[in-house]
């Protein structure tokens, strides 16, 4: 099984996904924003402008990598990325399900303003600026509005907690009890949230 967790830049899809990673057992998230890193890393400087979902080669390669971990891999595949063009969600998502995979898609849907506030939160904001995760809110909601609309999870008043026990549930997951204390848990979210600070 492939859990995809989708929303806006800032909706909490990394903190939901190792969350449930950590709950789920036999579980590996997969982070295709990688693959966007190692392209510009290893590309001309044209490469590092825009946004990377617009590469053909980051699409294709994405597919192809998800295609090949699971081939191999027996357990749950959790993929925490944004994707609001319907033919971007088409060449991976899509092309994934033709394939014979058993996808299940999430969209973490939060109001411009629970996610302005999430975004506060992130160090990123300490350089001033206005980040990328903002200038595409609204494109995000909009799509998610209009265009890839199923299987919305409304996160405004839901923490982490709530979402991975919804997704569990509605993937037939049993989670294990957390044995983790609730500092503990705060200090995990704490540094997978700056591990992920682009």
């Amino acid at each position: 099984m492939i859990i995809w967790i989708n929303g806006a830049f800032g909706a909490g899809k990394t903190s939901a996904a190792y969350e449930l990673n950590r709950r789920l057992q036999e579980s590996f998230v997969y982070d295709p924003e990688n693959v966007g890193y190692f392209i510009r890393r290893n590309a001309p400087p044209e490469f590092s402008k825009g946004d990377f979902q617009d590469i053909p080669l980051w699409r294709e390669m994405n597919y192809r990598t998800i295609s090949l971990i699971a081939s191999k891999y027996t357990g749950t595949l959790i993929i925490p990325m944004t994707l609001v063009n319907p033919e971007y969600y088409s060449e991976i998502i899509g092309r994934l399900e033709a394939d014979g995979l058993d996808i299940r898609h999430f969209i973490l849907y939060a109001s411009k303003e629970v996610i302005l506030r999430r975004l506060r939160f992130r160090f990123s904001r300490l350089f001033g600026g206005v980040t990328f995760a903002v200038n595409s809110i609204d494109r995000c909601i909009y799509a998610f509005d209009n265009l890839i609309t199923e299987a919305k999870i409304d996160t405004d008043k839901l923490n982490v907690d709530g979402v991975v026990e919804y997704i569990a549930e509605r993937c037939d997951l049993s989670l294990p009890s957390d044995k983790k204390t609730r500092f503990g848990r705060f200090i995990y979210r704490a540094g997978v949230l700056i591990r992920h600070i682009r």
